[in-house]
């Protein structure tokens, strides 16, 4: 008889302990086990939340190389509980010792498989019982991750209606759980004791909204209320705000937006043609917006413009020029400018701000983040198993996204959603722009790099959004590529790689619709496009997201300075007397409950997973797991850096690409 040292590892996370029987397997290349049953001294409490425990299994012959192992649970009659291991390791009699990743909720009765943690492709497995594991794995895979389409011309989502019907393990953990729906349940009480969600009038000024905002800031939303009305701040938000990437230089003014230069230089102390030449004008079109019917809110209907804006870069500063409303050029839309009165230039900025709230949520964050997260994740479960290379790098890039995705499908943009209910694009139109920026969406677009290269914007200065991300993707750059290149040495490697083109294929099909237009990769011919394109997708889920998601209550619980809707049409002539600016802003209804829902998705979770925290072990060969070190010490370097440049040097500080700040994945 020979032994095995089995020690087995609980996840330390509520109701992960089991008291019920539990069954292991041992296989190996030269035989397989007989199924035990792991006893210990501690009986029932061996395996505790959090708790390592220890067996001896015993076998007649050695097994050989250990590459599976089948765990089951036996229930009690009448009592049942789940478990949740991590791990399971087991030390052999010739003194080896191998890691099983586990990661599951085990909650049925079932055998399951789980393999050995060195990284194997389709192609380099050489064992039937390995080979079957692995087909039986992605069976059940793409029978619990479906794929359906949320609407025509959106990227396909994962099929289920409510996020309890989800396997437990992408579900949120129940400290998540509890604190989303407290913190949502807080909200309402809230708005309900002081009835504020059910008053369908104006503000009566500036001073009774502020009465509210004080109840709830942050040290940004204090700034913002101070320098919304200023053109500097006005600029600086299309650089450093919720929607850093809508800027792009300006190469040729466009034949809609007759701009000229007495218009915009005093005196003609400057020439437009010479400013474009020298690369310091820039341009900001909201034509994803023109045409769209605008919501309807408290029976009132709602105004949405799809205006064009100039930038010019002076020295080290980024000031608006001119603002035309509307995409064509007449008598009723004229170009407002800073030389006109104070009132009439600020209601064009409000009309601005309120067009780029609805481009912000609709396509830089909602499609550009949390729709292709899902397509990322729901392609990779379905298509690559939990030995692969690849899942083990990803799949800690997919934590809480299907939960969050399936709760703002439910509450946000359904039917009777609260987008609805307090913002100028929901209803149809969120659909129709949404359909519009995916048609129109490059594979460019979602590299940074090449994003800022198209868009014209590297020399424009104090632009932290640009710096901080160019770094974080390059660090993100040289750790992927360490780790796939270790697995694949050779272009042939990723052309063999039969589960790698499933992948990329799935979400070229399902996540871009087949359009060829985008340049998303069909398949990946060598190394180097898979790096890419595996560094976009992790930049898109952490970084990304957060620069676009993590800001919105800083920006947007002042309201006049990212109006969710607007109750009255854009001015059509300039020089009126008849001040309507409260009348124009979101009601007091509408103005809390988007106040309301941008707290609850800023707020951070108590089991935050930070970039490159991986509290789950996938990776168990060596120099993998060096190259995670090293990755995060790099990590740990550019926040050192980003938090001296923001303390001892902006007055705004600039934290949404700090990578201490924000999540592994697309989770809130």
């Amino acid at each position: 008889m020979v032994k095995y040292e089995v020690t087995v590892y609980t996840t330390d996370c509520a109701f992960a302990g089991t008291t019920n029987n539990v069954y292991i397997k041992l296989v190996g290349s030269e035989r397989e086990g007989k199924r035990n049953r792991l006893n210990s001294v501690k009986g029932s409490r061996a395996l505790i939340k959090g708790d390592v425990a220890h067996f001896t299994v015993s076998c007649r012959k050695s097994l050989g190389t250990l590459f599976l192992i089948e765990l089951d649970k036996q229930h009690f009659p009448f009592f049942q509980n789940s478990w949740y291991p991590s791990k399971v390791e087991v030390r052999s009699p010739e003194g080896d010792t191998y890691c099983f990743p586990v990661h599951r909720w085990i909650t049925d009765l079932e055998v399951h498989l789980f393999r050995e943690g060195k990284a194997v492709k389709a192609f380099e497995e050489t064992h039937t019982l390995a080979k079957y594991a692995r087909e039986q794995e992605l069976i059940g895979r793409k029978r619990d991750y479906c794929w359906q389409e949320l609407k025509e011309g959106l990227p396909h989502c994962i099929k289920e209606k409510n996020p309890l019907c989800l396997p437990p393990e992408v579900r949120f953990s129940y400290t998540k759980d509890i604190e989303f729906g407290w913190t949502a349940l807080i909200g309402k009480v809230e708005l309900h004791l002081t009835g504020l969600d059910k008053r369908n009038k104006p503000w009566n000024d500036i001073d009774s909204f502020e009465r509210v905002f004080r109840c709830k800031t942050t040290e940004i939303s204090e700034y913002v209320e101070e320098q919304w009305q200023e053109d500097e701040f006005f600029a600086y938000q299309y650089l450093n705000g919720v929607n850093p990437i809508m800027i792009r230089r300006c190469k040729v003014l466009p034949e809609n937006f007759p701009v000229t230069d007495h218009m915009v230089f005093l005196n003609g102390q400057g020439s437009l043609t010479e400013e474009i030449k020298r690369g310091n004008i820039f341009l900001c079109d909201y034509k994803r917006l023109d045409g769209v019917k605008p919501n309807t809110i408290n029976g009132k209907k709602q105004y949405l413009m799809a205006p064009l804006v100039l930038l010019h870069k002076r020295e080290d500063k980024l000031m608006p020029i001119a603002i035309q409303l509307k995409q064509t050029p007449a008598k009723d839309n004229p170009i407002f400018l800073p030389t006109d009165s104070a009132y009439d230039w600020l209601m064009a900025k409000i009309f601005v701000r309120s067009a780029d709230f609805q481009e912000h949520q609709l396509n830089v964050h909602l499609l550009r983040t949390h729709l292709l997260a899902e397509v990322f994740a729901v392609s990779l479960l379905r298509n690559v198993p939990m030995v692969h290379p690849l899942y083990k790098l990803l799949v800690p890039h997919t934590r809480y996204t299907f939960h969050i995705n399936i709760l703002a499908r439910l509450l946000l943009i359904s039917e009777k959603g609260a987008f609805r209910e307090f913002a100028a694009s929901g209803g149809e139109a969120m659909f129709t722009i949404m359909k519009r920026s995916l048609s129109s969406m490059t594979y460019k677009s979602l590299c940074i790099p090449d994003d800022i290269e198209e868009r014209g914007v590297r020399d424009i200065p104090n632009y932290y959004y640009k710096d901080d991300g160019l770094k974080l993707w390059d660090i993100i750059f040289k750790f992927v590529k360490g780790v796939l290149s270790y697995y694949y040495e050779t272009d042939d490697v990723v052309l063999k790689d039969s589960e790698l083109q499933d992948w990329i294929r799935d979400i070229f099909e399902h996540g871009f619709l087949s359009q060829e237009q985008t340049g998303i990769p069909q398949k990946f011919s060598t190394v180097a496009e898979l790096i890419k394109f595996v560094t976009m997708v992790i930049f898109t889920c952490s970084c990304q997201h957060s620069a676009v998601n993590n800001g919105q209550y800083d920006y947007g619980a002042w309201m006049p300075n990212t109006p969710t809707s607007l109750q009255r049409p854009p001015p059509t002539t300039k020089g009126t007397k008849d001040h309507i600016m409260m009348q124009t802003l979101p009601d007091i209804s509408t103005t809390v409950k988007a106040m309301s829902i941008m707290s609850l998705l800023s707020k951070e979770s108590s089991d935050f997973v930070r970039l490159g925290k991986y509290p789950e072990q996938y990776f168990t060969e060596g120099f993998p797991c060096k190259l995670i070190k090293r990755f995060q010490r790099e990590l740990r370097h550019l926040s050192y850096k980003i938090k001296v440049k923001s303390n001892d040097h902006l007055s705004v500080p600039y934290t949404y690409l700090d990578p201490a700040n924000f999540e592994n994945s697309v989770a809130i």
